[in-house]
């Protein structure tokens, strides 16, 4: 089910890549991000669980701890800032469409935990946190939007 929905927030962020460019690189309010560099953040915890988590998602795995969020953030900003808005966004879509394939590659019975968690984790409860993390950022982008009509 979380497959699902983190798969159809593709087509939800791509959609907002038709806005004009200037609305996309505007911070949301002062000091915040903007939406360029939300869909750049996503994109690099994307890009993260492709790269140091999915090959841990067997039974029993342990996956990395989340690294320190400021200092994530910061690279993610860093990184995104190399590219236009156009490529920011495709660099999402490219990279949320091979997570998801490589996690549709583990079964749905495997069970793993985060860092020195308790806690199992299948892959749609894993999933399921970052489709909320999705959500927030679109909600903050829709306000946004909503404030510049």
């Amino acid at each position: 089910m979380s497959a699902v929905q983190f798969k159809e927030n593709i087509e939800e962020i791509m959609a907002l890549s038709k806005l004009p460019e200037v609305m996309l690189v505007t911070p949301l309010k002062e000091g915040k991000w903007s939406c360029k560099e939300i869909i750049g953040h996503i994109f690099y915890w994307d890009k993260f669980i492709l790269e140091e988590m999915v090959s841990k998602m067997v039974q029993g795995g342990v996956l990395p701890t989340f690294p320190d969020h400021d200092v994530f953030n910061l690279e993610a900003i860093e990184y995104i800032s190399n590219y236009d808005v156009n490529q920011a966004f495709e660099k999402f879509r490219l990279t949320r469409k091979e997570l998801l394939e490589q996690i549709a590659l583990v079964p749905s019975d495997v069970r793993f935990t985060l860092g020195k968690g308790k806690r199992q984790f299948s892959t749609d409860s894993f999933l399921k946190m970052f489709v909320g993390h999705d959500q927030t950022h679109l909600k903050q982008i829709y306000e946004f939007l909503e404030e510049e009509r």
